[in-house]
């Protein structure tokens, strides 16, 4: 790194990177109240559709034939 240059990126991966994410979250949720309602309502959110989709593809289940195999129709 050169003097005066700003570390653009922070060199995390994989597990690491997970772990710090869960800790800012985390942080987040303790010190900042109105973050705690806008953190229940995504995840509230999230799992009605994960549900809708999980339900709707149960009963509705992809054929084959309905499948693209070339979607970008590159021969």
């Amino acid at each position: 790194m050169y003097p005066g240059q700003l570390m653009s990126r922070v060199p995390l991966k994989g597990s690491a990177g997970l772990v710090v994410a869960a800790g800012v979250v985390v942080l987040l949720l303790i010190f900042l109240p109105a973050y705690r309602w806008f953190f229940l309502v995504s995840v509230g959110i999230g799992l009605a559709v994960a549900a809708i989709l999980y339900f709707w593809y149960k009963h509705k289940p992809v054929k084959p034939e309905d499948v693209d195999r070339r979607p970008l129709k590159l021969d």
